[in-house]
């Protein structure tokens, strides 16, 4: 469920959602969710100064409860 989330909201921002994929991994330290975009969205996806990646995990975070 996170996973779909999270692709959902990184399409909505980028310029190319067909290529926006996210994979889910479970690792010893816990969860990893893994997005992969088009290199022309990685700015956009990132944001200035780590913004838009920080809001993206506050509210993956918050739908994981």
């Amino acid at each position: 469920m996170l996973a779909e989330a999270l692709e959902h909201l990184v399409a909505g921002i980028v310029s190319h959602p067909d290529e926006v994929s996210v994979k889910d991994k479970d690792l010893r330290r816990g969860r990893l969710l893994e997005v992969r975009v088009h290199p022309e969205d990685v700015g956009k996806v990132i944001g200035r100064q780590g913004r838009t990646a920080q809001s993206l995990r506050t509210v993956v975070a918050a739908l994981a409860g």
